[in-house]
């Protein structure tokens, strides 16, 4: 999916959301001892990579980052794979790009930053907007794609629950962001903290209006032949029905519901995901 979600009582449900030199367009410069800058096309993107082994690439949710999504998984997967976990433009530690931010932008600069990394065929773990990414990858570069995992997927508006798409509907876009996100938004992006409210309009006119059915779609998903996961929360902001839609969509799909969650699955359950990553990730 894509929606912001807000903590729920008592769980910890919410995901929050370097001066770049170069001497050639591919090239990368370290920010830390596992992050780095690619130049992709006019604009950059920040990556991490960690760990040795088959690639799993990281697919953060709308308005995260590579830890506000997968801060219990990267050193559990880092163990047996290496880990290419991306900061989308516009978020973390990339900067935004000027116009519309659209699920095919996001899926070509992840396509077109593996294949500068040398990457020939990946596992993909996406959350939430990173789902819908990792969904539209596999079918519009399923040479890259060895297997999928995706929770809180949706392939249109209409997947959200009726509560969540109100109130995406009705509320500012900055009241998407609580003080504590602004203030790491503020610390984490080269745009800078003024630059949140253009940024954070972006994010609701994508999660109101996209993915369109030229990005997703039953008849687009029948044509992913790799195996797909699927997973949602039982109280997630997707309806069940449309994960559902999603898994009957797929030639080789899994469903897995977890029960008394939300939408936040990886953060809020890393005991029952990652075991079930390596699992599904390790198979031949």
């Amino acid at each position: 999916m894509q929606i912001y979600s807000r903590p729920t009582q008592g769980a910890p449900e919410g995901f929050c959301l370097a001066l770049f030199l170069s001497l050639l367009p591919a090239a990368t410069q370290a920010t830390d001892a596992a992050g780095r800058y690619a130049q992709i096309g006019d604009h950059r993107l920040y990556y991490e990579t960690l760990g040795q082994g088959p690639v799993v690439v990281l697919l953060h949710g709308g308005g995260g980052d590579i830890h506000s999504s997968f801060d219990a998984q990267i050193d559990f997967l880092a163990l047996r794979h290496q880990v290419i976990a991306v900061d989308q433009r516009g978020h973390g530690r990339s900067p935004d790009v000027p116009g519309p931010l659209t699920y095919a932008a996001m899926t070509q600069d992840t396509a077109a930053l593996l294949r500068q990394l040398g990457v020939t065929r990946a596992d993909l773990v996406g959350f939430s907007d990173g789902a819908n990414i990792a969904l539209m990858l596999a079918v519009r570069y399923p040479d890259l794609v060895r297997r999928v995992v995706a929770s809180g997927a949706n392939l249109d508006p209409q997947g959200l629950t009726a509560d969540s798409f109100r109130e995406t509907q009705t509320s500012t876009p900055m009241e998407e962001f609580d003080e504590d996100q602004q203030k790491q938004y503020a610390e984490m992006s080269p745009d800078g903290a003024a630059h949140l409210p253009i940024f954070a309009d972006k994010l609701r006119t994508l999660w109101l209006t996209h993915p369109t059915a030229d990005e997703l779609s039953p008849s687009l998903l029948q044509r992913i032949e790799v195996p797909v996961l699927v997973m949602a929360g039982d109280r997630d902001e997707i309806r069940l029905e449309h994960t559902n839609l999603i898994f009957k969509s797929l030639r080789n799909g899994r469903l897995w519901i977890l029960p008394h969650t939300g939408h936040a699955t990886f953060s809020l359950r890393p005991q029952w995901v990652n075991p079930m990553l390596q699992s599904f990730l390790d198979a031949p």
